[in-house]
């Protein structure tokens, strides 16, 4: 049975931060049967813009001591959140271009999801039911993560890049902006992506001109690679630890070196 608080809502201030007893009086906090809130835990329900968001907190969910919550945040039944996270964040301040205002936006977080302690979690990310993100992860504004996914510790997504289903993401991996990563995606650690040939920033006279990588289903990618703008790794393909990749690697390819070669077939892992 979901509890469901509803009183006059105070008048929060933008990114004022409350405590759970606050904003369940406001109105704005629905917490579910067998959920435990850490009574240390914060909440900001108000976005930079004034906006006011509820905060939707599943069946038998657990929020860790000195978790953040936005306002917008919906988490699944079983989830848990643990100390020290940050989850529904609006964007806000200069990146690639564009100022962000600091605008909320729903944060939807999938069924019996872990986040581990010091995550951060943009607002506008989808994550999906049964996925662990790890410590010290930053999820960008955005992003949306699939079902049965890991992303290990320290490690970045940026804003509006799109992560599949069953994906291993290995620890301290960077994934640029608009990067497409599909189902059984394998990435090792320390994999760099990069989404800019010619790395334009601020520059009045012309804009970004970006172009993500992009990973086919099953694609395999060993520790320390770096992943150039607009390569094409393909369904399948196997990529070498500590390569350079400056060009597409077709489907069922097996390449490495600096920079990356093809070397011949890819053995497929299992499914």
């Amino acid at each position: 049975m979901t509890t469901i608080i509803d009183l006059p809502i105070p008048a929060f201030l933008p990114d004022q931060a409350v405590t759970a007893a606050e904003l369940a009086r406001s109105g704005l906090l629905r917490v579910s049967e067998g959920s435990m809130v850490s009574g240390h835990a914060v909440f900001v329900p108000v976005d930079a813009q004034g906006e006011s968001r509820p905060v939707e907190i599943g069946a038998g969910c657990t929020v860790g001591p000195f978790a953040v919550i936005y306002g917008g945040a919906v988490i699944g039944d079983g989830t848990r959140i643990e100390e020290h996270v940050v989850l529904g964040k609006p964007e806000q301040g200069y990146a690639v271009g564009d100022s962000y205002p600091g605008t909320g936006a729903a944060t939807i977080i999938g069924s019996g999801t872990v986040i581990r302690g010091g995550a951060v979690v943009y607002a506008g990310t989808e994550i999906g039911d049964a996925t662990m993100v790890g410590h010290q992860t930053l999820l960008r504004s955005f992003v949306i993560v699939g079902q049965d996914t890991q992303l290990g510790h320290n490690l970045t997504a940026e804003r509006a890049s799109r992560i599949g289903a069953r994906v291993r993401c290995s620890p301290g991996s960077h994934i640029t902006g608009s990067c497409v990563l599909a189902d059984r995606v394998f990435l090792g650690a320390g994999v760099r992506t990069v989404n800019d040939k010619y790395l334009v920033w601020r520059d009045p006279e012309r804009q970004p001109q970006l172009a993500a990588p992009s990973f086919g289903y099953g694609a395999r990618v060993g520790s320390g690679v770096t992943v150039l703008a607009g390569v094409s790794i393909g369904e399948h393909a196997l990529v070498g630890a500590g390569s350079v990749v400056t060009r597409d690697i077709p489907s069922g390819a097996m390449a490495f070196g600096v920079p990356a070669r093809i070397r011949g077939a890819a053995t497929r892992a299992a499914s």
